[in-house]
Order: C-alpha cells, then sequence, then structure tokens
C-alpha cells in the first residue's frame, strides 16, 4: 500500500521507462533552470527521449510582487497557453523532472496540481539518475502537438500570511528552508530580514533527499515528519523562501500519505508587511 502512494506522485527511472515502452499515454517534461545562486545551467544538452522543455522560473511563476513575494503562483492563463504549446491532456500521466534533487520539479508538480491536472509525477532523482540507470537521453528537440486543456486554479491546498499563524499554533507549520535562515540574525543594509514565522518548525528540504539526491524511503520520511509533530492528527502547512522547497516537502509527504497545504508567498511574502512577526533562534517560538 505505502508503494502504491509513493508511486502517486513519485515514479524510479525504471518505473517511468516501462511506462513508456508499454506505450501508456504519458507526457514528461523537462524542467530546466538557471542556478538564482550559482548562475550555473541546469540544462547540459541531452534530455529523455520525448521531453518537451520548460524552465523553472519563468513558466511556473510570475513576476515578484509586494503580496506575492519573489515566485508568486502564474498567472493561470498564461500557464494554460504554455501547457498547450506543450501538448498536455488531461487523461495523460505528466511526469516533470529536473538536474538538482527535483527541488523545481516539485514546483512543476504542485503548480500543474493546483492547475487542476489529475495525475502529475515527479522523476524520483531526475535525470541524474536516469543517467546513472543508464536509460538512454538525447539531443533531440521536441515540438508536441499543441492541446487544448484548460485549467483553473486552487485545486492544491494553500493558505496565505493570515493563516500562517493560526495554523502554526493549532497544526504544524513547517520551514522548509536551510536551518541558518530559519535560525536568522543579522544581515546586512538593504538585505531581507531573517527568522521565521512564530512557533514554525524547522523543517529543510534538503533532507526529504538522499546525497544522490532521490528522495529518501519512505519509512524515514514518516519517522523525519513524525518526530516534528506530523502524525496524523493536525493539520500540516509548509512554507520555505519563495514556494520552491516548501513544494518539494509538500511532495515528500504526499509520497507518505500527508496531504499538507503550502504558503506560496512563503517567507518573502511574511516579511513584505514589517508589521508581521519575526522569530529568531533555533527554538520554535
Amino acid at each position: 500500500m505505502g508503494d502504491d502512494i509513493r508511486k502517486a506522485v513519485l515514479l524510479t527511472p525504471f518505473e517511468l521507462s516501462e511506462m513508456l515502452k508499454s506505450g501508456a499515454d504519458v507526457t514528461v517534461l523537462a524542467v530546466h533552470s538557471i542556478n538564482p545562486y550559482t548562475g550555473q545551467p541546469s540544462f547540459m544538452g541531452r534530455r529523455i527521449e520525448g521531453a518537451v522543455d520548460t524552465e523553472a522560473y519563468s513558466d511556473f511563476q510570475s513576476p515578484p510582487s509586494f503580496e506575492g513575494g519573489q515566485r508568486p503562483l502564474p498567472d493561470i492563463e498564461t500557464l494554460q497557453e504554455k501547457a498547450r504549446r506543450w501538448g498536455l491532456r488531461p487523461q495523460a500521466t505528466i511526469v516533470v523532472y529536473d538536474g538538482d534533487r527535483s527541488m523545481t520539479a516539485a514546483r512543476a508538480w504542485w503548480v500543474l496540481k493546483w492547475a487542476g491536472l489529475k495525475d502529475v509525477r515527479v522523476l524520483d532523482g531526475g535525470f541524474p539518475a536516469w543517467v546513472s540507470a543508464g536509460l538512454p537521453t538525447t539531443e533531440a528537440v521536441v515540438v508536441p502537438q499543441p492541446g487544448t486543456i484548460e485549467f483553473s486554479p486552487g485545486h492544491m491546498p494553500e493558505f496565505g500570511a493570515d493563516d500562517a499563524l493560526l495554523l502554526a499554533e493549532d497544526g504544524v507549520l513547517l520551514d522548509a528552508r536551510i536551518r541558518p535562515n530559519y535560525i536568522g540574525g543579522p544581515v546586512a543594509e538593504g538585505q531581507p530580514v531573517r527568522g521565521h514565522i512564530p512557533h514554525a518548525v524547522s523543517a529543510p528540504a534538503p533532507d526529504n533527499v538522499t546525497d544522490y539526491g532521490n528522495f529518501t524511503d519512505s519509512a524515514t520520511l514518516r519517522e523525519m515528519y513524525r518526530a516534528l509533530g506530523v502524525d496524523g492528527t493536525r493539520k500540516v502547512g509548509v512554507y520555505c523562501g519563495a514556494g520552491m522547497s516548501a513544494a518539494h516537502t509538500v511532495l515528500a509527504l504526499a509520497a507518505i500519505g500527508v496531504s499538507a497545504a503550502m504558503y506560496p508567498g512563503s517567507w518573502s511574502a511574511w516579511i513584505s508587511d514589517p508589521s508581521r512577526p519575526v522569530v529568531t533562534g533555533a527554538d520554535p517560538a
């Protein structure tokens, strides 16, 4: 049963390969990006055969805004137009992958589910896992047959600033950023304040994966989040810096059968209002 839950959101390279060989109705999206910290591109010229190219920081978000934070959700009509160019169809299984621990693929997964697609999955371990498995790659660019898919927003649970404090007190609010950002402290002039939302629990998204970049086994994920208070009795919400790592954690939780809401604007939206409280230090409160 647990494997079925995981397989509904995560596919191993061999599972995806078998689906493609069988002729199943599958569309693969390669999520490329430029690392915002190093400037390094994730795309090295090869892709899974048949994969359609997308871009993490232009296709699955809108430009920064005061209320929406650094990575607001995309305009639904713009996303729909792109999805039609990608040839997406509502009856197909959509599999997304990237080259970096599924961080950007998780955002694409969440956004496409939010837009109404029923069956969206992430290639566990991404392109590096596919290559390590000895599976074929290509330089060929795919030009798909345009589709007529229709999107609507709001199909994934989400919350905003007004609900964050309540959720932190009555449920479990997970902060998916790296721990130094959660702890906070002094920042250079002009830089955004660091710290965390009161009562939020530190749960860095990189802990979801192994050193090889694939999601850790389900038993370990369950124990990891149980220790953070995710025991099935309370609502769970997740935020990060701007809605990328949070999507990764929502995906990890979905792989163990836990439904979690996401704060799309996350920390970048929270601190846009200086009246909102900020806690520093390693303790939640």
